[in-house]
């Protein structure tokens, strides 16, 4: 009897065993490359493709070395979902012990940080390696509820034989991606995991809420330090002359004097009291508040030197841009869109209207105003590297471009046009670009 991905979710509320002896046939056909009974669905279908492409074997249950312990307590130390974990108990701990699951939080990598819920079924995660300081990545385990909603930065319910290690077809789990609300960077995944008759369809849109809960209350926290270091700032700033302007710790703005408003400035790694150059202001002094920084910008002109940009995008999951020059350098972590727009002025050096940008995302050049929005986002921390008019990186900027060791992993979230084309060509324009060997 043929079924279809809706048919086996209908058939999952009335008969997990007959669901799951489906999904382990269509499981099974396509591994083989048989005729299926029904195709996977395509969140699950990409994910294989993805793993089988990586060396994932199916049959094998190959486990990475867990962290160690100091290792994992670091990790959880540098962790905003630290600052959710009580959000993450109370919307999900007490139904998921009734329910025979267990609560799972894992950092950016896939590396389980905590993991709580019925004592019983952490017995049986125990039994699949499935334990903190873990590493639960797509391309170490295969098909799950912690590392495909990583890849696919979406939410995801993982049931039985979708899973695509074998020993893990008799477990289901749902895991929701939690991203930072300041600039959508993903900083971990929440998942409920649990043995194979606890799955229940509405459990994806259960984890899917709780995971925005988290992110409002990560929003709350923000806006609540910076109206701490703005009530600090503000009679300082009231006193000043030039321009001036008071930001937390990682850049973003409390107040401002003296100049136009701007959400965020690019820090270096290791900023100290003193002088320094930063790409949007320039030459700046700056000095410690609580919580923050008060930067000043002075008026002291700035020679033209070259700027060595590297634009990471060698990792599947996470990207990043690093800006090197005479006064040190930083590094940015991208959101998804922000790394697409990058890459792709790195590959086309001559530089991309917002037309052309728009062709390259959308396959509509008529979506400029997007474009413009988030290239208007982007040139807060690179203003002094990109030109616009056309978008580009300035002549006086060397640009390399790290690309992932197999084509097909270059962003692999991404449906724009001239990224999947990317995937399959060799780089325009002579684009400086190197793969790790």
């Amino acid at each position: 009897m043929a079924h279809s991905a809706k048919d086996v979710s209908r058939l999952a509320v009335l008969d997990v065993a007959q669901a799951a002896r489906v999904l382990s046939e269509i499981r099974d056909a396509a591994l083989s490359g048989q005729r299926a009974p029904a195709p996977p669905r395509p969140v699950i279908g990409a994910s294989w493709e993805r793993v089988r492409r990586g060396g994932v074997d199916p049959d094998h249950d190959v486990r990475a070395d867990p962290l160690g312990q100091e290792e994992i307590e670091r990790r959880r130390r540098d962790s905003p979902l630290r600052h959710v974990l009580p959000v993450l108990r109370e919307s999900l701990l007490a139904v998921a012990d009734v329910a025979q699951h267990i609560m799972v939080v894992a950092d950016p990598d896939g590396r389980v940080l905590w993991r709580e819920g019925s004592p019983s079924v952490l017995r049986r995660a125990d039994g699949m390696g499935f334990e903190p300081g873990a590493d639960w990545g797509e391309g170490v385990v295969g098909t799950n509820g912690v590392g495909t909603p990583v890849v696919a930065r979406r939410p995801v319910q993982v049931f039985a034989s979708e899973h695509f290690v074998r020993s893990h077809t008799s477990w289901t789990c749902t895991g929701a991606p939690i991203t930072d609300p300041r600039d959508g960077r993903l900083i971990g995944v929440v998942d409920v995991s649990g043995p194979l008759r606890t799955m229940h369809p509405a459990t994806l849109a259960w984890v899917e809420t709780v995971a925005k809960l988290a992110e409002a209350h990560l929003r709350e926290l923000h806006l609540t330090s910076l109206d701490r270091l703005r009530a600090v700032a503000a009679p300082l700033l009231s006193g000043l002359g030039g321009r001036a302007l008071a930001v937390d710790r990682d850049g973003w703005t409390a107040a401002v004097t003296g100049m136009p408003y701007t959400g965020r400035v690019a820090l270096p790694g290791a900023l100290e009291p003193g002088r320094c150059l930063l790409p949007v202001l320039g030459p700046c002094s700056v000095e410690p508040l609580p919580g923050g920084w008060l930067i000043r910008a002075t008026d002291a002109p700035v020679p033209e030197r070259t700027t060595r940009v590297v634009l990471d995008m060698g990792h599947p999951r996470r990207w990043s841009v690093t800006v090197s020059g005479d006064t040190g350098s930083w590094t940015h972590e991208l959101s998804a869109r922000h790394a697409e727009l990058l890459c792709l002025l790195a590959l086309h050096r001559a530089g991309r209207s917002a037309a052309a940008l728009a062709a390259d995302l959308f396959g509509d050049p008529a979506r400029t105003v997007t474009v413009r929005a988030e290239m208007s986002r982007v040139r807060r921390y690179l203003g002094a590297i990109l030109e616009h008019r056309p978008y580009r990186f300035r002549d006086t900027a060397e640009v390399e471009l790290l690309l992932p060791r197999n084509p097909q992993d270059l962003l692999p979230h991404s449906l724009a046009p001239a990224v999947v084309r990317a995937r399959s060509t060799p780089a325009p324009d002579g684009t400086p670009t190197r793969r790790p060997r």
